[in-house]
């Protein structure tokens, strides 16, 4: 436990306060995605500070019911909006991978002189603004078609499949380091508060809250995740995501009302794959991991996820198999300090930490309580009791969950 002094609340909510300042001043300001912060008073004692990284296109507020309970029970916490978030007009200010001009007009060339793509983006594009969101089946017809028509996009696929491909600078322009410079420079703003930080995020947030800790393992102690995006789910679609960037093709994500780039979602999936490569798990050596991913799972790879979790297992000296990832029912691994959960698809959890107001692929998550009395504890003490996971009734050994009695309450 950690008390902070006057001084330093004084100089993290400095610090916070002039970056709101920037970010409600910004003429591209998006509604309600500024971020917020609660810190306990000067010299009472508490576990630490929270950094909170929620999903991709959601706003801040989205886990505040997590937030407001880690507050109740002794932490400060910090909920800020992915690099470029808290911004509209995604194409200009959020992360995005797209190809370099000069490879963007043969390929548009061709594919304008063939019938069968033109006759599809033409329904699916009007003056570069999206009329209709293909579907997974178009999206696959449209990539066959593409490779097709277009050869040379075999390699500029290559390119992109990894990390350092020696041809990627040949190929595409990127800003996807801005997910990590962000987050790097919202940690900043805490450095005068005592005690340990520890990041908790969902889809690509908790891929930039284990990114964050692999960036700063002097500060970061514990991380938290939930379905990380550490890759794009499905084969075509991850080729649909890296390949389509140029095609004007946009798509709405946790905001319906708001359209972003694909090559927003490429710039995703391209840290993904920085953060779960062999240097990235090497750097994530000092702090320890727990990680909930569930079968119902449609927008991140979990086999990339379950990969991750067993290079990061194997670091600190503890095997784990590829069968221990069983299918059909919950798995939970305890791996010398590393938490995994993973839920069975008939537990009907979409992603994890779904507010429980929300409907999400027709399902909701009726143990979201259990999972964040077990993320306090994983917090608090390092550990987490699974059988507790897969209960609808919550523990008693831990602080109780309030019940959703109401929805997103109004922050200023």
């Amino acid at each position: 436990m950690v008390k902070a002094t006057v001084r330093a609340l004084e100089q993290a909510t400095q610090a916070i306060e002039a970056h709101l300042k920037e970010v409600r001043s910004h003429p591209d300001q998006r509604s309600g995605a500024h971020p917020y912060y609660r810190f306990h008073p000067a010299g009472e004692s508490i576990g630490g500070t929270v950094l909170i990284f929620h999903g991709f296109s959601a706003r801040p507020h989205q886990m505040w019911r997590l937030a407001d309970y880690l507050y109740d029970n002794g932490f400060n916490f910090y909920q800020v909006p992915l690099a470029g978030h808290d911004r509209c007009r995604p194409a200009k200010n959020w992360p995005q991978i797209d190809l370099k001009p000069e490879n963007v007009a043969p390929l548009m060339a061709k594919v304008q002189q063939d019938a069968v793509l033109s006759s599809a983006l033409s329904k699916s594009t009007s003056m570069g603004k999206v009329a209709t969101q293909m579907a997974p089946g178009q999206q696959a017809a449209l990539l066959d078609r593409l490779f097709e028509v277009v050869p040379e996009v075999a390699n500029i696929s290559a390119a992109i499949s990894q990390p350092n491909h020696p041809d990627f600078a040949r190929y595409f322009v990127s800003s996807h380091d801005q997910f990590l410079a962000d987050a790097k420079a919202r940690l900043a703003e805490l450095a005068a508060l005592p005690g340990p930080v520890y990041t908790v995020g969902l889809s690509v947030g908790g891929t930039v809250a284990l990114g964050l800790a692999q960036a700063a393992p002097e500060r970061i102690e514990r991380v938290v995740v939930y379905a990380p995006l550490l890759k794009i789910f499905g084969k075509k679609r991850r080729e649909y995501v890296q390949l389509t960037g140029p095609l004007d093709i946009s798509e709405t994500g946790w905001d319906p009302a708001l359209r972003f780039p694909v090559g927003a979602l490429t710039a995703a999936d391209y840290f993904g794959s920085e953060v779960r490569s062999p240097a990235g798990v090497k750097k994530l050596k000092a702090a320890s991991v727990f990680m909930t991913l569930t079968e119902n799972e449609d927008a991140a790879d979990i086999e990339a996820s379950e990969q991750f979790f067993r290079d990061l297992a194997a670091q600190s000296g503890a095997k784990v198999s590829a069968q221990a990832f069983r299918e059909g029912k919950a798995t939970a691994i305890e791996a010398n300090g590393h938490q995994f959960y993973k839920y069975p698809s008939a537990a009907m959890v979409p992603h994890p930490m779904v507010d429980p107001t929300e409907v999400s692929q027709g399902m909701s998550n009726l143990f979201w309580q259990s999972l964040y009395q077990e993320t306090l504890r994983f917090l608090t003490a390092g550990q987490v009791n699974f059988k507790n996971l897969g209960s609808l009734a919550q523990t008693s050994d831990i602080s109780a969950v309030a019940p959703a009695e109401i929805s997103l309450p109004q922050r200023s």
